[in-house]
């Protein structure tokens, strides 16, 4: 098994839970056509001042929120306390732009926070180090302003030294006012990107050094992710986005802590007429593959305007929740394994205890190469029923079709337990 050289934040906790939630939630929710809503459609401030006055979510209950995610099994909540927007949830003293001067009123990152904290989640912050509203931040390829015609004359005024400055300003006020935060997120740099003559943004326009010690001084044990356009050195957790890899993350060939986001359907934001929800299966193999590769599974939930889970997010974490009941110990605790799953199948391992995830139900018998001696007792993990081992050789009333000196045979049902991924526990010798 791999093991990733050690990280200057705490990622013990990080690398046993596995299963995180994602909460992308302000402004763009009452546009309802995804978080990048003002930067595709090319929204001016102005325009997108509507969501502003009108962001009155009467229905904001994070107990709510924090409860459904403990009982699907997530063990840490990211939530974007200020998105690309540069909209602020909590009540910065940096900027008017803000959630207490909105009809809500209020800080409402204060109560999300004691919300997930009662629940036992890890607290993890994301910052955008994109801002669409400041007035330093200087137009680039994602700006809504990038097509204006005097985007030079616009651009002149600007700073972004100013703008450096007022990040850390904000990352300061996020690290000493919400107690101790475990995870920081920050999103994202593109040096790159160049558009019509505007460059891409990285370290030198975020000032990364000077924030990353900001951060590092304030937190020694949080967990800060790689998107400051930094060496690989700096980062604790490599952060992927709507992909899912097939082996462990490498940076400069040597496996790193990472983990993967995938939104529950194609879109960060809350997308009322968005049709691209992923199916329970989807769901379940996404957080199984994550961590058959040694890796975690950060799942992007996007509240409404008015402060709640929609229906469709609620049947999304159910399927966690009832899967995760049954099968948790297959992931808390567990990395990539040693062994080669069969076809169909992944594994994760604890120690001496192996589980075999069947993503498609086999008949009768399933091989396991390499594991012939290896294994003394096998049960489905869902109810503990037991799962007779055959070594190579062993004869039934069907025979066996296979006699491999090194595979394992298991002998299943005939038809495949009621949940949505079955999985064996194999405890080995």
């Amino acid at each position: 098994m791999l093991t990733p050289a050690p990280t200057r934040g705490d990622t013990s906790w990080f690398v046993h839970d596995r299963f995180g939630i994602f909460i992308h939630w302000g402004l763009y929710a009452l546009a309802a056509r995804d978080a990048w809503a003002k930067s595709r459609e090319k929204i001016d401030d102005e325009t997108y001042q509507r969501y502003f006055n009108h962001f009155d979510p009467d229905l904001y209950d994070p107990r709510l929120w924090a409860r459904a995610a403990r009982e699907a099994g997530m063990k840490y909540v990211v939530v974007t306390t200020k998105h690309h927007d540069g909209f602020c949830l909590w009540d910065s003293q940096y900027t008017n732009y803000k959630a207490p001067n909105t009809p809500a009123k209020r800080d409402l990152l204060k109560s999300f926070v004691e919300a997930f904290r009662a629940e036992g989640l890890r607290i993890g912050f994301s910052y955008s180090l994109i801002d669409w509203h400041h007035p330093d931040f200087l137009i680039d390829i994602f700006h809504p302003l990038r097509d204006h015609p005097n985007v030079a004359q616009l651009n002149a005024r600007r700073d972004m030294r100013r703008y450096a400055a007022y990040m850390r300003s904000q990352v300061r006020e996020l690290l000493t006012g919400y107690g101790p935060v475990d995870l920081i997120r920050f999103d994202f740099s593109y040096p790159d990107r160049e558009y019509n003559g505007l460059p891409g943004k990285g370290r030198a326009d975020w000032e990364s050094e000077a924030l990353l010690r900001l951060v590092r001084d304030l937190a020694p044990d949080i967990i800060v992710n790689n998107r400051l356009d930094l060496p690989t050195e700096f980062a604790d957790v490599h952060t992927l986005e709507q992909t899912q890899p097939r082996e462990w993350v490498h940076v400069d060939g040597e496996p790193v802590v990472w983990e993967t986001c995938q939104t529950l359907s194609g879109s960060w934001g809350y997308h009322r007429d968005d049709t691209t929800w992923k199916s329970p299966e989807q769901l379940i193999q996404m957080l199984i593959s994550s961590v058959a590769c040694g890796g975690n599974l950060l799942v992007g939930v996007s509240p409404t305007a008015r402060g709640t889970l929609d229906d469709r997010t609620l049947a999304a974490l159910k399927v966690y929740a009832d899967w995760m009941r049954l099968h948790s110990r297959s992931i808390y605790g567990c990395t990539q394994s040693e062994f080669t799953a069969p076809t169909d199948c992944r594994f994760t391992q604890n120690g001496k205890r192996l589980y075999l995830h069947i993503f498609s139900w086999p008949f009768r018998h399933l091989y396991l190469d390499g594991l012939a001696g290896r294994v003394e007792y096998a049960q489905l993990l869902n109810d503990a029923s037991e799962v007779r081992v055959l070594e190579p050789g062993t004869r039934t009333e069907w025979s066996v079709a296979r006699t491999d000196a090194d595979a394992l045979i298991l002998e299943l049902p005939t038809v495949k337990p009621r949940v949505t991924v079955p999985v064996v526990e194999l405890f080995l010798r």
